[in-house]
Order: C-alpha cells, then structure tokens, then sequence
C-alpha cells in the first residue's frame, strides 16, 4: 500500500520534480516547447501585430489586466527593470509582450496608460489585447492561462511570466516572483 501512495505521488509530482499543478505545466512547457496560434494583437499605439512576428528574436510575455491591483503590478515592475536592462545591453534583442485578457475594459487608450505607468515602449515592450475573444480563448489555451471572475469586478489569474523562442515556439514559463533578470539570464547566459 505505501509503495502505491508513493509511486502515485512520483506520478503526480513529474517523478518528484514539481509540487504544484503550475510547476507540472512548466515542466511540460520546458520538456516540450509547442507552437502558437497566430492571433491579431493591438498595442498601446494603435499597431497591430502577432506574436508571429517576432520570429527570430526571444519575446517575454505576460498576461494581465490594465486595472489589476495584485500581481500584475510586480510583473509590470519586473518588466521594466527588463527594459531597463536592455537599455544597457542593446546588443541583446529581448522584446516583452503585456497582454490583457480584459477585452471589456482595456481598450487602446487603457493599455496606453498601463505602459506610461511602468515605462512601456513599442517596440521593445508592447502592452497588447486581441482584437477578437477567439483570439483570446486561442491564446488562453495555449498558454494554460487561467481567469476566474472575483466577484468584484476583477480577477483571480495564473501570473507566470512566459519565454517565446526565436522559433516562435512557447519555450519556458517562469513563476512570477523570480527575480527579473532572471529571465535574462536563462535566456542569454549573462549574470549581472
């Protein structure tokens, strides 16, 4: 009996690898990195875009909401301090993507605040929303990103910080209280 329980949670826990249910699906994105819809995105200015075409370069992405008062506001501060990064070293092309999820609340002019807020500026960092909620439930998917309504009027969200491959593959998912440049730093190998 004690050898079932055992093996069941080798089982659940990736051979002992992971405790959570989001450290299992960031171990499955590491071990094999999946392709991506291409879904029409808007950014603060107006642009539009996919993530496909950021092929070749590495992209960051989070997902947030533009009125959110918990955790995007630390991914907003992680993703400046990665701007700021890349101010200092140009010849490392890291871009960030900021989605919203909102489509009811964070139009332009609301991604627009979003990025003054933390600094945002395309192309380097873009703050983006789907023009379509199948482009959503798309990216929703692929990503694993889970939104629950609070009650209040916001939301309850998965705050992972996600790697785009220079393939334009999902490659990484990282928890969203790592250090910022720690991203980087998988990525490119350079310590600060």
């Amino acid at each position: 009996m004690t050898a079932a329980g055992i093996g069941a949670l080798a089982w659940e826990t990736e051979g002992f690898n992971v405790v959570t249910v989001n450290g299992a699906r960031q171990l499955d994105i590491a071990r094999r990195p999946r392709s991506l819809p291409d879904v029409e995105l808007m950014d603060q200015d107006g642009q539009l875009f996919s993530l496909a075409d950021y092929k070749g370069d590495p992209v960051f992405v989070d997902f947030i909401y533009t009125r959110c008062p918990t955790i995007c506001r630390p991914m907003g501060d992680e993703f400046h301090h990665i701007l700021q990064w890349q101010d200092k070293h140009p010849e490392q092309k890291v871009r960030l993507v900021s989605i919203s999820f909102d489509l009811e609340n964070d139009g332009r002019e609301a991604l627009r605040l979003y990025g003054d807020r933390y600094g945002a500026r395309a192309p380097q960092w873009r703050i983006a929303a789907p023009l379509q909620r199948s482009g959503l439930d798309a990216l929703r998917q692929a990503f694993g990103l889970i939104v629950i309504p609070d009650g209040m009027g916001g939301f309850i969200h998965n705050g992972d910080v996600y790697l785009i491959d220079a393939r334009g593959r999902l490659a990484r998912a990282f928890d969203p209280d790592a250090a910022p440049l720690v991203f980087v730093n998988e990525l490119t190998g350079i310590r600060r």
